[in-house]
């Protein structure tokens, strides 16, 4: 485990970091408009409204009692989950928190009887990308969009569990 991690599974409090989080980074680092934010938030609601804990989880870290990042694993169907709401702290990145967080998801997904892990991400992001890719996860599809109020590419991952 990244030395001074500890990881909590959601709780009370927890969805309100996440979804201002998201947002905040985004817009800083990518220039994401709050378009991005309300998509955060609906997957958040969705989440907490119907959420199957027996398939579904979603995973906070921790270090020196602050929130530092986040993943999800949601159902998709029987054999697919996704990977959702991966956000790591800038200060935690390069610290192994992105692999453990990436690892706990995948382990949970072949865990719980999914075949199948994907997940949606763009281009820019490329050291989550790198990450995925050296975790053995195929790129299958990309295209150029625009959303958020930026020109991007949109690419979708999986692997097979």
């Amino acid at each position: 485990m990244a030395a001074g991690i500890e990881l909590r599974d959601l709780a009370p409090g927890d969805a309100g970091w996440v979804i201002s989080r998201h947002g905040a980074l985004y817009a800083d680092e990518a220039g994401f408009d709050s378009s991005f934010e309300a998509l955060v938030a609906e997957i958040v609601a969705d989440f907490l409204r119907n959420r199957d804990p027996a398939r579904e989880r979603g995973w906070i870290a921790w270090s020196g009692g602050q929130r530092v990042g986040c993943i999800f694993c949601v159902r998709l169907s029987d054999e697919v989950a996704k990977l959702r709401l991966f956000l790591l702290e800038p200060e935690m990145r390069g610290r192994g928190l992105g692999r453990l967080l990436l690892t706990s998801c995948r382990e949970f997904a072949r865990a719980k009887g999914y075949r199948l892990l994907t997940l949606w991400t763009h281009e820019s992001h490329r050291a989550a990308c790198a990450l995925y890719a050296a975790s053995g996860f195929t790129l299958i599809g990309a295209k150029p969009v625009h959303n958020y109020g930026q020109e991007l590419v949109e690419q979708e991952w999986q692997i097979e569990l």
